[in-house]
């Protein structure tokens, strides 16, 4: 089991972290081509003004009318991406290791609040799932593909929830901890998790378009 562990801490992590930055640069330079080749009027009418202004007030709660519509979604959503970046980056085990490795640390957030925001993420995991299950527009758009997707996100905060706690069987919650994490990380530049660093190009199309050419808000 430890050679288990040393694999995924060391051979695997760096795979998992190549395979992202990777995958992530290989997006975007595909989207920016594309985007040349298929519809040169993009970088034409580009307004990083209304670019700015649309994700303004797009990254801010109940920013947008359609996020005023739907007030549940909108809470569960903001809760949901702001936990599951905020336990990654601030979670004090994470951050040692990254002292460990490359002698660089930073504020890391109190255990009880890590706590706390782990189980935020897994249950609106368990929220978007039931969404999915029963709302009828929601559920015709939805693919296997997107329920592997709410899994693979949700797993790697169960484990590792699990292996902080020293529960039962912790030793095999942390090795499950880091595959499903790399595992997660490998899958956010080739599935729709990838909107994740796709929103500012988006959504500053949107803006640009809605406020340069129509003259009028996306928000």
């Amino acid at each position: 089991m430890y050679d288990i562990y040393s694999i995924a801490r060391g051979p695997l992590a760096w795979a998992a972290f190549g395979l992202f930055i990777g995958g992530c640069l290989y997006r975007i330079v595909s989207l920016l081509l594309e985007a040349r080749e298929k519809d040169r009027v993009v970088y034409s009418y580009f307004s990083p003004y209304y670019a700015l202004r649309s994700l303004f007030h797009w990254i801010i709660p109940f920013g947008s009318v359609n996020m005023r519509n739907h007030p549940v979604f909108t809470t569960v959503a903001f809760v949901f991406h702001a936990a599951l970046l905020a336990v990654p980056f601030f979670l004090l085990a994470h951050i040692i290791l990254f002292k460990e490795s490359w002698n660089i640390s930073w504020w890391y957030m109190p255990d009880i609040m890590a706590d706390l925001l782990t189980i935020a993420v897994v249950l609106a995991c368990g929220f978007f799932l039931i969404r999915r299950l029963v709302l009828p527009d929601v559920r015709y758009l939805t693919s296997a593909t997107d329920y592997v997707l709410l899994i693979l996100v949700a797993a790697p905060f169960v484990s590792g929830f699990w292996a902080s706690h020293r529960w039962y069987g912790f030793e095999i919650a942390a090795i499950l901890h880091m595959l499903t994490g790399e595992l997660l990380l490998v899958a956010i530049p080739f599935t729709r998790l990838s909107h994740m660093f796709f929103f500012p190009f988006t959504r500053g199309y949107a803006g640009s378009e809605f406020g340069a050419v129509r003259h009028a808000r996306d928000w």
